[in-house]
């Protein structure tokens, strides 16, 4: 199991964007089926491979809506390409008490849990941020020229 200690590893070079979208999205399903087809869009626009990055989108949208919802509040989501060829997705939900952690694969089939452990497997660097309170934001970053 990965703690927050282990994945907490941003890349220290600097982060100048190239370019950036920001959008909140009801905590909801639909919310999450939203943030999908608005990330697809705009990496689409930026000519930036669709693939793995909406489905990190997905699970971190699904994740927020499931696990960060709070009855009327919104999350976020953000997604930056910086001029060293890394697309950062961000998704912060107002659930800062309620960390996430990434559980190894099931020995069983289950309909749920994998979606941090696709994002583990998917994403180049990943970790979670908390604040400014209430809330977190689970991020995950890309190198494009891989």
């Amino acid at each position: 199991m990965d703690t927050l200690g282990d994945v907490n590893q941003e890349i220290t070079a600097p982060r100048t964007p190239l370019h950036q979208f920001s959008v909140p999205l009801s905590a909801t399903r639909r919310g999450a089926r939203l943030a999908r087809l608005l990330a697809a869009e705009q990496l689409g626009a930026w000519e930036v491979p669709l693939d793995p990055a909406r489905l990190v989108v997905a699970e971190l949208a699904a994740n927020a809506a499931l696990h960060g919802r709070v009855p009327g509040r919104s999350f976020r989501l953000t997604l930056i390409v910086t001029a060293h060829g890394v697309l950062r997705i961000e998704v912060t939900d107002t659930r800062g008490e309620a960390l996430p952690v990434c559980r190894d694969a099931p020995s069983e089939p289950a309909e749920s849990g994998h979606g941090l452990l696709l994002v583990r497997e998917l994403a180049d660097r990943w970790g979670v941020r908390s604040g400014p309170v209430p809330s977190k934001t689970v991020w995950a970053e890309l190198d494009l020229g891989r």
